[in-house]
């Protein structure tokens, strides 16, 4: 049904309805516009700012990016890929594939893309949500926001960073006009991407400096190509490729115990990656640098099977001195080091618990999003709700993320609950839907609860999972399996609730129908 709404306008355009409005088109964003697409509700708009979907797979071009969980594993469960060129895939490839699920499942013209969204806030007179965009004005119903958590990237706050004259860019923005060959070039980050970029481009710069804050744990890459027996098997065995999956996602969800139930588990995990780091790096001293001082698990585990080697090269050096100052042409360490540079990659990761867009959302009592979290943390309900926004869903919200397995199953359980809510929201004829925040609260002391004894709680290291309150809003502290039973069906008792026409609680009486 359309509705016409006087709202803020371009011009004299009145602003546009749609049902439903979802932010960001990654494996989110995308995987539910699938989802009303089949479910028969066409009246819904996704608004994405890139020109094309993916989100951080479209974004993330830099030198080696690949994804870190098997291919059969990090894709969409009612579409798999028979055509995998290898276990673990590549940038390039899991682009295609998410391209070629948007036109398979025929949504593109569902969306408006180079369309970033300014601004979302709830009306309490209309019971509408009001969002500005570049692309003009519109109201919804319901807005779910598919706004992933590595979208905007982190800049390090450093004296003279904006002052240097040589090529500056993100990891997640990379510049590839610019040419490294040759040029003296510093790396600022350990983390996920950089392990990935540093290999890449070593053995083509003149030199390399990696600025290193924290040391990471490496575990073994075991990536290959498929054979091409292999790829027939996928193709044309019924259930091989289901069955292969099935067996991927068991294996990961072992680690479970160890990172979030006993984490004295981790010791085998931290075995094989000491032993790793001994085989591969000869020299003692630069052992010692890239040696962490925490548990295994309490920051992201990565995998590589070349960082090392990198790090090993002669024009590779490790430098873990403080940055004092970045100068027009050089860095500067707290021990009053300088480095000359050409060329500074900023791998530092990204805005995860303070995202920029939370500034952009207003809840009914016009508090932000940014503001709710900064005085709560960032908390919400099954990581699809929170309260004071009403009709608002999140994908990927508070503590969903993982450290042992793929996302994409944690997404797919979200929109099992998002979609049984908009249905739920038309059988029972509501107009309204907001958790309640004493189920709110309660979810998230039982989550903090949990989350004590796990790993990134005990085991001494301070990381991006953790909000200003130190508290773990990022990663869920259990099986993935029981994240996907909460999630199954929408518990409407949980919240808050008129009817339409009604502006009272009238949760008692919905719930019993």
């Amino acid at each position: 049904m359309s509705r016409k709404v006087t709202d803020k306008a371009v011009g004299n355009r009145p602003a546009r309805h749609v049902k439903t409005i979802i932010i960001g088109s990654g494996f989110a964003g995308l995987g539910l516009a699938i989802r009303l697409s089949q479910q028969g509700r066409n009246d819904y708009l996704v608004l994405e700012r890139g020109s094309d979907v993916g989100g951080t797979w479209r974004d993330n071009t830099y030198p080696g990016a690949a994804c870190d969980v098997p291919s059969h594993l990090y894709s969409y469960s009612f579409a798999l890929n028979p055509n995998w060129s290898r276990s673990f895939s590549k940038q390039g490839e899991i682009q295609r594939y998410i391209q070629g699920v948007a036109r398979e499942y025929n949504v593109l013209d569902k969306h408006l893309f180079n369309c970033d969204v300014t601004g979302a806030r709830w009306n309490n007179a209309t019971n509408l949500w009001h969002i500005d965009s570049t692309q003009g004005s519109f109201t919804a119903d319901t807005v779910v926001s598919a706004v992933g958590a590595l979208c905007e990237p982190a800049l390090p706050d450093i004296k003279g960073i904006n002052g240097f004259e040589g090529e500056i860019f993100h990891s997640a923005r990379w510049n590839h006009d610019a040419d490294l060959q040759g040029k003296r070039v510093a790396i600022i980050g350990t983390g996920a991407s950089a392990i990935q970029i540093v290999p890449s481009i070593a053995p083509d710069v003149a030199h390399l400096d990696v600025y290193q804050r924290t040391a990471p744990w490496l575990l073994p890459r075991f990536d290959r190509p498929y054979t091409l027996p292999e790829r027939l098997a996928f193709r044309h065995i019924p259930g091989f490729q289901r069955l292969s999956r099935a067996a991927i996602y068991a294996a990961r969800e072992t680690q479970v115990v160890g990172l979030a139930k006993v984490p004295a588990l981790m010791q085998a995990f931290e075995l094989v990656a000491k032993a790793k780091l001994q085989l591969e790096i000869r020299d003692p001293r630069l052992r010692e640098k890239v040696t962490p001082n925490f548990r295994i698990g309490c920051k992201r585990m990565l995998i590589s099977n070349d960082y090392y080697p990198a790090l090993s090269r002669p024009n590779v050096d490790v430098v873990t001195d403080g940055i004092k100052e970045v100068r027009p042409n050089s860095i500067v360490t707290k021990d009053g080091t300088e480095r000359e540079i050409d060329a500074l990659i900023v791998a530092t990761g990204f805005h995860v618990t303070d995202s920029p867009t939370y500034n952009t959302i207003s809840g009914k009592d016009g508090r932000t999003l940014a503001e709710v979290f900064d005085e709560i943390g960032q908390q919400g309900y099954k990581g699809s709700t929170v309260a004071n926004f009403p009709n608002m869903f999140f994908l990927l919200g508070p503590n969903v993320g993982l450290g042992h397995t793929s996302m994409v199953y944690m997404i797919e359980s979200q929109i099992n609950y998002i979609a049984d809510a908009l249905s739920t929201v038309d059988r029972l004829g509501l107009r309204t839907v907001e958790v309640k925040r004493e189920v709110q609260d309660s979810y998230n002391k039982d989550l903090q609860r949990k989350l004590v004894k796990s790993v990134w709680s005990t085991g001494g290291c301070a990381s991006w999972y953790l909000d200003k309150h130190g508290n773990n809003t990022t990663l869920w502290p259990d099986f993935t399996f029981e994240f996907r039973r909460l999630t199954k069906n929408f518990d409407v008792s949980a919240y808050e609730t008129t009817t339409v026409g009604t502006s009272s609680n009238d949760l008692e009486v919905v719930a019993a129908q």
